[in-house]
């Protein structure tokens, strides 16, 4: 078996792979007996030259994660999972770490660290996407540079100086040469005899310097294109600096409360920047209010003023719903034409934060004043100031003395009384709803409109 002196790993990989020659993880330098990477002490190869190298040996390939030299378990683990994505890549990297860790806690060979006292355990080092590609590309031969790569130390001459015949340090020389001097990885099986040849021919031509290249094949790496990931295409492999955009944001920035400068004003300032408007993400514009009177007397309740206020037909409530909130849409053609606008439709304001009632768009009462116990404006004077109020009574009924109290604040309508279907001429009467419901979201568009709603926004206080 040839020494491995002289012998570089990544580079006798390569070779290896080009010539189609076993790759075999061993745990002995001698016997080329097939063992499981976690367990495996040396990397046995069989072309181009017959030799066994320690597999948690360096190797010239540099991470630019850490700046450290890539041991040959972890190149020879990413050669084999090369075709698999890289969720799957990292997943059995760490499976084999765990290996690994597991073998050095029983003292195995495979934790690299051997011997007495405790046992290191090696790692497999997580290639990132762009250094996998890039050396996986240079191990198949379709590249003869890589960024990853250092260069071997010396030319070819001073490589096949001490080469002489086709024993292990023409080999050696053979395999620098292929890297220095960009000679064309072996294809086939190629012997180590063949190899050594190819030194000898490079000595006999070491006094006129460097191995000159076919014109063909120098045509043909010039044609190369460099492969990489879509950010190292778009903004190269230096980091982006932004300090300049911290400097440019600062002017958007606003001063937390009580750390006021000598300047004044600045809030102001940023305030009125027609660019912050610009630069700031559009928000979601918020559903309008709508509060029910949870009386018993109502004629709407939860029951009944969804299919009231969308067919526009009036049916008697059921006093046995326990639904809490309704959603309804509805196109409001003089403020968003393009899109319906949901109402939220709720009996009472316990669970309502300050900001929601500048979304009340609309109070369906009876009159009664303890309705309004818990309202924002207990007062129904000063209530209706601010929110249209809507009172619903059967047709021929005058309403309440306190409903006419509130003035036009509030908008009094009236529907046929119920009567049951089974009797005469009962669904004929009913024909009036729609026009009840028409004139009421007329109302309310209208109130909504006076208090600034608009397509894409809600106003900010009523």
């Amino acid at each position: 078996m040839a020494s491995t002196d002289g012998l570089d790993p990544l580079l006798l990989l390569r070779q290896s792979i080009a010539s189609g020659g076993a790759i075999i993880p061993s745990t002995s330098a001698d016997s080329p007996t097939e063992a499981s990477l976690a367990q495996a002490t040396h990397l046995f190869f069989t072309q181009p030259v017959r030799v066994a190298i320690p597999i948690d040996v360096p190797t010239r390939f540099v991470s630019s994660n850490d700046e450290k030299p890539v041991d040959l378990r972890s190149i020879y683990f990413a050669w084999l999972n090369r075709e698999v994505a890289i969720p799957e890549y990292n997943a059995s990297a760490t499976k084999l770490n765990d290996e690994l860790a597991a073998a050095a806690a029983a003292g195995g060979g495979g934790g690299g660290g051997g011997g007495k006292g405790e046992v290191v355990a090696s790692t497999v080092h997580k290639f990132a996407f762009v250094e996998r590609l890039d050396l996986i590309t240079w191990l198949e031969g379709a590249s003869e540079e890589s960024e990853y790569i250092k260069p071997l130390a010396g030319s070819f001459a001073a490589a096949t100086a001490g080469g002489g015949g086709g024993g292990a340090g023409g080999v050696a020389a053979a395999l620098a040469a292929g890297s220095s001097s960009k000679v064309a990885p072996a294809t086939g099986s190629a012997s180590a005899g063949a190899m050594a040849a190819s030194a000898r021919a490079g000595a006999a031509g070491a006094g006129r310097g460097t191995l000159t290249l076919d014109p063909r094949l120098a045509q043909i790496y010039n044609g190369e294109r460099r492969m990489g990931d879509r950010n190292t295409v778009l903004r190269g492999i230096k980091a982006t600096d932004f300090s300049h955009v911290r400097k440019h944001a600062q002017q958007f920035m606003a001063k937390k409360p009580g750390a006021a400068t000598g300047g004044g004003g600045s809030s102001s300032s940023i305030a009125n920047n027609p660019a912050l408007a610009l630069n700031q993400k559009p928000q979601r514009r918020p559903d309008p209010i709508i509060l029910l009177s949870p009386s018993a007397s109502s004629l709407l309740r939860m029951s009944n003023v969804k299919s009231f206020l969308e067919t526009g037909r009036y049916t008697p409530p059921d006093h046995n719903s326990t639904a809490s909130m309704l959603h309804i849409s509805r196109i409001m053609k003089d403020i968003d034409p393009s899109r319906p606008m949901r109402f939220i439709l709720v009996e009472g304001p316990e669970q309502f934060k300050p900001e929601y009632w500048n979304r009340v768009v609309a109070v369906f009462t009876t009159g009664q004043a303890w309705q309004f116990k818990n309202y924002r404006w207990s007062n129904p004077s000063e209530l209706f100031k601010h929110v249209l109020g809507v009172y619903l009574g059967w047709r021929g009924d005058q309403p309440p003395e306190a409903v006419r109290s509130y003035g036009h604040g509030v908008m009094a309508c009236t529907v046929e009384k119920w009567r049951d279907p089974g009797q005469p001429g009962a669904e004929t009467s009913r024909w009036r709803d729609r026009e009840v419901v028409e004139n009421i979201w007329k109302a309310i568009e209208g109130n909504m409109r006076a208090k600034g709603w608009r397509k894409d926004a809600a106003p900010t206080s009523i």
